[in-house]
């Protein structure tokens, strides 16, 4: 477990990490701090894509797998969202806004115009929201394992809000909280050949940031607009999911007009789990929605 307070502070990784990670580099976003982000130097003649990952993991913790499957075509620009990893810092009242503002200043960082915008769970409503507020930065929407929002009735409403409640306390005391965090990704993460690496990269975080996070994500609800989204878009839904419904998931793509949908037949971290399936579907839907017309 990663030790202080800070919520930058990191363990070191172990030797076995994934091959055929982009570049890595910290970007300083001027007005909001330092963040790290993947994304090689070198774009050519790639279409840029910028991936947005879930809650309670990191960039690399989700699309480990992706990236190499990519490569040949779109550079992935894939950062770390506040409150997690090495992204910024969460405190005090957090929205959804930020965090899709944050992905806008990465690219702004990156001198980047315009990209696909893959979110994955908490990335797919991050990835909507960038659509909102920044529409002519997005050339087109890939919305895997999300909703048009996360509540699931009033005990889920107050579980969410109650993320923000605890988050101070836990921001001055986090020992209980960070030893709670290492005994759940101890025994969830199954042994093989990348096993260390990837309970280091979830260790990342700190937990108030993640609380903050979730409070936000629990007050997410994109029902009103998401009819309104232009731009060519795939849905991606993970059929045997048990933290977002597929009829929620199928819900949102019957939501946005036009929207082509795919099917994966996993639980909802299918991008790692089930990576031989899910990764190709990702690269089908990018290729789907960014060919010529």
């Amino acid at each position: 477990m990663a030790t202080g307070t800070d919520d930058h502070a990191t363990p070191g990784l172990g030797p076995l990490a994934p091959v055929g990670l982009p570049d890595g580099q910290v970007l300083d976003l001027p007005g909001r701090g330092a963040a790290f982000v993947r994304a090689d130097v070198e774009r050519g003649d790639r279409t840029d894509v910028l991936l947005v990952h879930g809650w309670t993991v990191t960039a690399d913790a989700t699309f480990a797998p992706t990236y190499p499957a990519l490569a040949d075509r779109y550079r992935a620009i894939a950062p770390d969202l506040r409150g997690h990893g090495r992204g910024l810092p969460a405190r005090g009242r957090l929205r959804l806004d930020d965090l899709a503002d944050d992905c806008v200043a990465v690219l702004d960082a990156l001198g980047v115009e315009r990209a696909v915008v893959a979110g994955y769970s908490l990335g797919g409503a991050v990835a909507q929201l960038v659509w909102r507020r920044h529409p002519d930065r997005v050339a087109g929407l890939v919305l895997c394992s999300t909703a048009r929002h996360f509540q699931t009735g009033p005990a889920g409403d107050l579980w969410y809000r109650g993320q923000a409640w605890v988050a101070p306390a836990v921001r001055l005391w986090p020992g209980p909280a960070r030893s709670r965090m290492q005994q759940a990704v101890h025994g969830k993460v199954a042994d093989g050949p990348h096993a260390d690496w990837y309970r280091q990269e979830l260790l990342r975080s700190h937990p108030a940031g993640l609380l903050q996070v979730g409070s936000a994500l629990g007050r997410f609800r994109s029902t009103a607009w998401i009819g309104d989204v232009d731009v060519p878009t795939a849905v991606i839904v993970t059929t045997r999911d048990r933290t977002v419904s597929p009829r929620r998931q199928q819900g949102l793509a019957a939501a946005i007009p036009g929207a082509r949908t795919y099917e994966v037949a996993g639980p909802h971290n299918a991008a790692v789990t089930r990576s031989d399936q899910w990764v190709p579907t990702l690269r089908r839907a990018l290729d789907d929605i960014t060919a010529p017309t």
